[in-house]
C-alpha cells in the first residue's frame, strides 16, 4: 500500500497536525520526568541524608537563586545565537540538555548519609547545579518553541493542551509511582527487630524514648509483635516507613534515560515553521539588553499575570509537596501511597483535557482559566477544614479538597502555555519588539525564584517550634504534635497557591477574547506590511 503524500503548507513545510502535538507532548513528558524529581530532592536530603533544616533551606535557596538567574542568561544566549545548526538552534540546545539530564538527574541523589556536613553540602550543590544547567538548556528552548511551531491561535492552544498531557504523564512517574518504590513499610523481623533505628541519629537526652524495647510491642494493644506484623511508631501510632535512598538514585538515573528517549522523539517529529534565528523587528547585529528586556517584561501585564499565577503554584502547591510527603509518613503512615492520593488532583485535569480546545474556542483562554481559579479557591477552603475533622474522615475530606483544587489547576495548566504565548505576542504588539526566548526565560526566572524561596521557606518553618520537625529523626521519630501541625501547613500552602492563581489569571491577565482578536489582526497586518 503506497504512503500518502505529505501535505505541505504555503511555505513548503509539513502541515501542522497530530504529529506535532504528540511530539510537543513528548517534550514536556521528558522535562517533567526530571522536573518531577524536585520534590523528591527535598525529601531525600531531609529524610535520608538527614541534613539539618536550617542549613538545607539556605543551600536550597542558594542553588535556586542561581537556577533563577541561569534561565534569562541562557535565554539571552539562545536569542543571540545566530549559528546555523544541522538540527536547528532550538533542537540542538534541547539535545545538549537532554544528555546532561541523564547525568545530572542522578548526581543530585548520591546516597552517602554517613558523610560529614561539609561533604553533604558540596555533594548537594555540585549535583544540583549540574542537573539544573542541563534542565534549563532543554526547557527554555522547548518552551519558546511553541510560538514558532505555528502562528495559529487555535493550534497553539492545542499544543498547550498536549503539553499539559505530556507534562502530566511525565509527572506521574516521579509523583505517583516513585513513592511506591522508595518507601519501605516496616514489618517486624525477629532476626533484626529494630534495624530501622540505624537510619536515624538519636539526639542526646532522647535515648530513652528511642530505646529498642519501645519498638518490640504494639503501642496500641501492648502486645509483642510477631513476624510480619506492622511496626507502629510509639509516638504517633502510625506504621513506620523508611526512605530507601539507594533506590532514589537508580530511579533518577532510569528516569533520565526515559526523558532522553522522549526528547529524541520530539526532535525527530516536530516541525519548526517560524524563524528561530532572528527576532522579529530587531535590527541586524543588535544585541539583547537583559535589563531593558526586564523593564519591558514588567510592563507586559499578561506576562506578569501568568507569572504570578505560576509563582503561586510553586510557592503553594510545589512547596507543599515535601511537607505533604512527610505528613503522609508521620500523620497517616502512608508515605508510599502519597503519590497515588495526589493522583486525585490530576484526575480533573485529565477529565477536562478532551474539552479544553473547544471551551477555549468558545469562551477564551482567560475566561476558562478564571473559572478554574474559582474552583481552586473552593478546594483550598475544603483543605483548610480537613485537620479539624475526626481522623477517620480526614483523608476523605483531604481528597475532596484536592479534587476541586486539581480542577482549578487543570483548567489553568491546559491553557497556561498558550496564555504565555499570547503574552509574548502582546509584548510585540505593545512595544514593537519580539523577544521570545528572553520573555519566556524571564517568566521562568520568576517561576524558579518561587521554586527556591517557597521550599526553602517551608523547610525552614518546619524546623522551627511552629512545626517542630527534627531532621536527625527522619520520619521515624517525629511527634504526634509535629504530624498534626504539618497538616495545617499543607492546607495553608494550597490556599496560598489558589489565591495567587486567581489574582494572576482573573485579575491581572488582560487578554480576553476581544483583545486577542484585535491583537492578532494588528500583528498580522504589521507583519504583512
Amino acid at each position: 500500500m503506497a504512503k500518502k503524500p505529505v501535505q505541505l503548507d504555503e511555505k513548503g513545510n509539513r502541515k501542522f497536525g497530530i504529529r506535532d502535538k504528540l511530539a510537543y507532548a513528548a517534550g514536556d513528558a521528558g522535562c517533567n520526568l526530571s522536573f518531577g524529581l524536585k520534590s523528591t530532592v527535598q525529601t531525600f536530603w531531609l529524610v535520608f541524608m538527614m541534613m539539618e533544616t536550617g542549613l538545607f533551606s539556605i543551600l536550597l535557596l542558594l542553588v535556586q537563586a542561581w537556577d533563577a538567574i541561569n534561565d534569562p542568561l541562557i535565554g539571552t544566549l539562545i536569542d543571540s545565537d545566530k549559528r546555523k545548526y544541522k538540527l536547528g538552534k532550538y533542537k540542538t540546545y534541547i539535545l545538549i540538555g537532554a544528555i546532561g539530564l541523564v547525568v545530572g538527574g542522578a548526581a543530585v541523589f548520591m546516597p552517602f548519609p554517613n558523610a560529614n556536613t561539609i561533604v553533604k553540602a558540596v555533594l548537594f550543590i555540585v549535583g544540583y547545579v549540574i542537573w539544573d544547567a542541563a534542565y534549563t538548556m532543554a526547557n527554555v528552548p522547548y518552551g519558546t518553541m511553541l510560538n514558532i511551531v505555528t502562528d495559529n491561535n487555535e493550534e497553539r492552544a492545542s499544543l498547550s493542551v498536549f503539553r499539559s498531557i505530556g507534562g502530566a504523564i511525565g509527572g506521574m512517574v516521579p509523583g505517583i509511582i516513585l513513592p511506591m518504590l522508595i518507601w519501605n513499610k516496616v514489618t517486624f523481623d525477629p532476626q533484626n527487630p529494630t534495624w530501622f533505628l540505624d537510619k536515624i541519629e538519636i539526639p542526646q537526652g532522647a535515648e530513652s524514648a528511642f530505646a529498642p524495647e519501645n519498638f518490640l510491642k504494639n503501642p496500641v494493644t501492648g502486645e509483642l509483635y510477631k513476624e510480619g506484623d506492622k511496626v507502629l511508631s510509639p509516638l504517633t501510632g502510625g506504621q513506620i516507613e523508611v526512605l530507601l535512598g539507594e533506590n532514589v538514585f537508580w530511579a533518577a538515573l532510569i528516569m533520565g534515560v526515559l526523558a532522553f528517549v522522549f526528547f529524541i522523539f520530539m526532535i525527530k517529529n516536530i516541525t519548526i515553521r517560524g524563524n528561530e534565528y532572528a527576532q522579529l523587528n530587531q535590527e541586524e547585529g543588535e544585541k539583547v539588553n537583559l535589563i531593558k528586556s526586564l523593564g519591558t517584561f514588567l510592563k507586559n501585564r499578561p506576562a506578569v499575570g501568568c507569572t504570578i499565577a505560576a509563582m503561586g503554584m510553586f510557592l503553594g502547591m510545589q512547596s507543599a509537596t515535601t511537607a505533604n510527603t512527610i505528613m503522609f509518613a508521620t500523620h497517616f503512615g502512608q508515605a508510599s501511597l502519597s503519590g497515588l492520593v495526589m493522583m486525585v488532583g490530576f484526575l480533573p485535569m485529565f477529565i477536562f483535557m478532551p474539552f479544553a480546545t473547544k471551551l477555549v474556542k468558545k469562551f477564551g483562554k482567560k475566561e476558562v482559566a478564571s473559572v478554574g481559579s474559582i474552583a481552586g479557591l473552593i478546594g483550598s477552603a475544603i483543605l483548610l477544614v480537613f485537620p479539624l475533622c475526626p481522623f477517620n474522615l480526614q483523608l476523605l475530606v483531604y481528597m475532596a479538597g484536592l479534587i476541586f483544587f486539581g480542577l482549578g489547576m487543570g483548567f489553568y495548566n491546559c491553557v497556561s502555555w498558550a496564555m504565555m504565548g499570547d503574552a509574548i505576542d502582546y509584548q510585540e504588539w505593545k512595544f514593537g519588539k519580539r523577544e521570545e526566548s528572553v520573555v519566556y526565560a524571564l517568566h521562568s526566572f520568576f517561576r524558579k525564584l518561587a521554586q527556591g524561596v517557597g521550599p526553602a521557606a517551608v523547610i525552614a518553618i518546619m524546623g522551627t517550634p511552629l512545626i517542630g520537625y527534627v531532621s536527625s529523626l527522619g520520619t521515624i521519630g517525629q511527634s504526634a504534635e509535629t504530624a498534626g501541625r504539618l497538616c495545617w501547613l499543607v492546607a495553608a500552602l494550597y490556599t496560598l497557591s489558589a489565591v495567587c492563581q486567581f489574582v494572576g489569571v482573573a485579575v491581572i491577565y488582560n487578554i480576553d477574547r476581544k483583545t486577542l482578536a484585535q491583537m492578532t489582526a494588528d500583528l498580522k497586518a504589521r507583519r504583512e506590511g
